[in-house]
């Protein structure tokens, strides 16, 4: 993980259980006599969530409809890290931190996590896009409970099939663009990725004849897969980016699937990014990426660093290394 991650080294239970006591319900010894959590229960993967978000972030009443996709925290707090570092590679190696620095969060989720962690570790702003109203709707309950409502907005994006087409208005601009695009290209494609999952926990899903395997991090259709999946959404991304050049600094995305980084690196040539580069991450085992490109040249990025990030609105900063 990032050397900022909060849980770097792994998840301390006996303090997150102190902050959140309904997670102690979820604990259970592990063949070597530790305490850990069943990760195969969505209930206990929430709970979990909810005292990471208290106990690291201070955030209070997190909750999402059953259904929705429930994220792994330090997963999504390492990309706001690398976007973090991003930033500061821009700034002299300085993060740039505050208000003044506002960021776009594409299919922001009922889950809102982008957002708060990211206000939460550097003050900034965000605007959280969704074509699901609903999602959206519980986004606004969670920011009705915590001071960090008066820096993340929300905004319904009311067509499918667009992501920055329409969604921002006059004079608008980003310091970056953050996205976790759907994986998959089909419901088919997600049924079998759970079924696997279940099958290496030995769950009863696996049996044949027994209920259907569920996803421990749910999920709903739009944000596990679309037509095409990952790779046709960041190429229509990519693409609608081109139309508002100068209007975001650095568009980012995450990658899941390394055999789509050579036709999102045609996709990113195709529409003449000025740079674009790939930013390594990982959990344990699990590797992904992030590709942020932008239409900035150097001249460009230093005029927006003296006009947005030297303002009393944007902070210096802390210094990009762990």
């Amino acid at each position: 993980m990032h050397p900022r991650n909060k849980n770097a080294d792994g998840y301390d239970l006996a303090a997150l259980c102190a902050t959140s006591a309904a997670l102690a319900k979820y604990l259970k010894t592990s063949p070597a006599g530790t305490p850990t959590l069943d990760f195969a229960n969505p209930a206990a993967v929430k709970a979990l969530n909810r005292a990471l978000l208290l106990h690291h972030y201070g955030i209070q009443g997190w909750d999402i409809p059953q259904g929705y996709l429930c994220p792994p925290i330090p997963g999504r707090a390492d990309y706001l890290h690398v976007l973090a570092d991003l930033l500061a590679s821009c700034n002299k190696q300085r993060i740039p931190t505050g208000p003044g620095l506002r960021g776009l969060d594409i299919g922001t989720g009922a889950n809102l996590v982008y957002p708060l962690i990211g206000q939460a570790e550097y003050g900034w702003s965000f605007l959280g896009v969704d074509i699901d109203a609903a999602a959206l709707a519980n986004g606004g309950k969670i920011l009705a409970k915590n001071p960090a409502a008066a820096a993340i907005e929300l905004r319904h994006q009311p067509v499918w099939e667009h992501i920055f087409t329409g969604i921002l208005r006059s004079g608008e601009r980003f310091d970056f663009s953050l996205c976790n695009p759907p994986f998959h290209g089909s419901p088919d494609e997600v049924l079998a990725v759970s079924q696997r999952k279940w099958n290496q926990l030995g769950k009863p899903g696996a049996k044949r004849g027994a209920a259907q395997p569920r996803l421990n991090f749910g999920g709903g259709g739009t944000e596990l897969w679309c037509e095409g999946g990952e790779r046709a959404f960041i190429r229509t991304m990519i693409e609608e980016s081109a139309r508002i050049p100068k209007r975001v600094l650095w568009f980012t995305t995450l990658v899941s699937k390394a055999d789509n980084l050579v036709p999102i690196e045609a996709a990113l040539k195709q529409a003449r990014v000025v740079e674009s580069r790939i930013l390594p991450m990982a959990q344990g085992q699990k590797q992904s990426r992030v590709v942020a490109w932008t239409f900035c040249g150097n001249g460009e990025r230093e005029k927006w660093r003296r006009e947005r990030w030297s303002s009393p609105a944007a902070g210096e900063g802390r210094a990009a290394e762990g």
